[in-house]
């Protein structure tokens, strides 16, 4: 082969190396960066609460009072978060009643003092003026048998110390409540695709999801690859989250969450 014909062949091999690298970066583009910039500028248009201080953290009153619920109950709630982070994430947190308990308990982790808060707002409370939507909803025996192991799951949180928080890539809210649903794998429950934080672990990680029907593989909560019956196939990048829900179609975008049918639980399901 002439140096003519070695270096076409070179220049083509560099062109479709160039080629791949494009196409990489503009499926990057699709994925996970232009849902960011079309969510900042819907929030944007939206507007909200400029601090904690003026937001609504008030109850929706959708949870009836725990007293008018006789048997046990257990609820894993999230909400859109305030400030820049609400383009980002929501907030999650778990609710929970023993069988005839007269009031809720409330768990969440927040980023000031001791991580770990008890009954620190409503149970249903608005998290900055969002309200929030139902992750899981267990009651009778499945909550009963499911409170001890949650219980016992955050007097055992390894993340509970002032200090311990971080918001990016984890742990945060949503690494804590996926730390409780793991406790939990029995209930195939998982935190929205848009829960920032929910997949930080402190070391790489291959094996069952969260969900247990599926396979999963992940790097400190920055980069991964998860599929299963629950979760569908997800890809995460730096925290953000992309895929595809089959069971209930739905796509699913950094930043939005799913766009498509809705999960089983979306809302306050009151007493019957």
């Amino acid at each position: 082969m002439d140096s003519s014909a070695t270096a076409a062949a070179g220049d083509a091999a560099r062109s479709r190396r160039l080629t791949r690298k494009t196409a990489f970066v503009l499926s990057i583009l699709s994925l996970f960066l232009l849902p960011i910039a079309a969510r900042a500028a819907l929030y944007a248009y939206e507007g909200g609460p400029g601090s904690w201080r003026n937001a609504d953290w008030s109850s929706t009153g959708s949870l009836p009072a725990a007293s008018a619920v006789p048997e046990a109950r257990v609820l894993v709630m999230s909400g859109r978060t305030g400030g820049w982070k609400g383009v980002f994430s929501v907030h999650s947190w778990i609710v929970l009643k023993t069988e005839n308990a007269k009031a809720w308990r409330r768990y969440d982790v927040v980023g000031w003092g001791n991580p770990v808060r008890i009954d620190g707002w409503p149970p249903d409370g608005r998290w900055f003026g969002n309200s929030p939507q139902v992750v899981l909803d267990l009651r009778g025996d499945a909550a009963a048998q499911a409170i001890p192991k949650l219980e016992a799951a955050v007097k055992g949180y390894q993340y509970a110390n002032a200090g311990d928080y971080r918001i990016w890539p984890g742990p945060n809210s949503n690494t804590f409540v996926a730390t409780m649903l793991r406790a939990i794998p029995e209930a195939e429950a998982i935190l929205p695709a848009n829960a920032v934080g929910r997949d930080f672990r402190p070391w790489p990680y291959a094996g069952p999801t969260d969900s247990g029907t599926g396979v999963e593989v992940n790097i400190w909560g920055l980069l991964g690859v998860k599929a299963g019956w629950i979760e569908g196939l997800e890809f995460n990048f730096l925290g953000l989250v992309a895929g595809v829900d089959i069971r209930r179609p739905a796509v699913k975008l950094p930043g939005f969450g799913r766009i498509g049918m809705s999960p089983k639980t979306t809302a306050i399901a009151a007493a019957d």
